[in-house]
């Protein structure tokens, strides 16, 4: 290959690598892990909220932490349809985005409620300001060590996320949109495929047979009884 020859970057990875001490990718969650994790490893109301957010909105660490109240809140007791995360707050500050706020996120946002008096959902403990990202790393952290989970990280909430859409057959661009990636091929390196549907994808092509399959049995397996193929038998001579 010249030295002038366009460098071929992988997009997809597939299942097999994860984040092992700070190394490597973040953990795609199965569900296990998800309920293992939010009913036995994350000890409070707060943290289950924010990393309820990072999962069922498929935000960055750094978006959660520093939304407002009035972005995610109307009242103490009534949660807004969609959860807003500002430009000024997301990476790049390319744009505002608002995605819909699930039952399964509503129900730990209800769950938790910050301190009115404050303009942060996830304040910081000091009081002021909102809780950083290296705060909830280090939360998620000790998390997993009580549950004996390895490979995850902030990051895999969201790489969770927009995998499981893709696997539901949402197209990419609308991925995108919930995502704020800035394009595709961003987008597409955060989605994991696993063994099993390489497997799916290769399988279907056996549509593609070489081998000639007759219309018709062999006049030996043939009887009365026995419909030729692409014959109807119920048609009168």
């Amino acid at each position: 290959m010249s030295e002038n020859s366009p460098r071929i970057v992988p997009i997809i990875e597939t299942v097999g690598t994860m984040k092992i001490d700070r190394n490597g990718k973040a953990r795609v969650l199965e569900l296990e892990d998800i309920q293992l994790l939010f009913n036995e490893g994350l000890q409070t109301k707060r943290d289950r909220a924010l990393f309820g957010v990072c999962l069922y909105t498929a935000c960055r660490i750094n978006e959660a932490c520093t939304l407002g109240i009035t972005d995610a809140y109307e009242t103490r007791k009534k949660i807004r349809q969609e959860i807003t995360f500002r430009k000024a707050n997301t990476k790049g500050k390319l744009n505002t985005r608002a995605v819909p706020i699930i039952e399964e996120l509503r129900i730990l946002l209800l769950d938790y409620y910050p301190n009115p008096r404050g303009w942060f959902v996830f304040p910081s403990a000091r009081g002021s300001g909102h809780i950083r990202p290296d705060s909830a790393s280090r939360i998620l952290r000790e998390a997993c060590q009580r549950i004996n989970l390895r490979g995850v990280s902030t990051h895999s909430f969201r790489r969770t996320a927009l995998t499981q859409m893709s696997n539901n057959l949402v197209p990419l661009r609308v991925i995108q949109e919930i995502s704020g990636h800035k394009s595709l091929e961003q987008l597409q390196r955060y989605l994991e495929v696993k063994p099993e549907q390489i497997l799916g994808a290769v399988s279907g092509l056996s549509v593609l047979s070489h081998v000639k399959k007759s219309l018709y049995l062999d006049s030996s397996d043939y009887n009365s009884s026995t419909p030729l193929k692409g014959c109807n038998s119920s048609l009168k001579e």
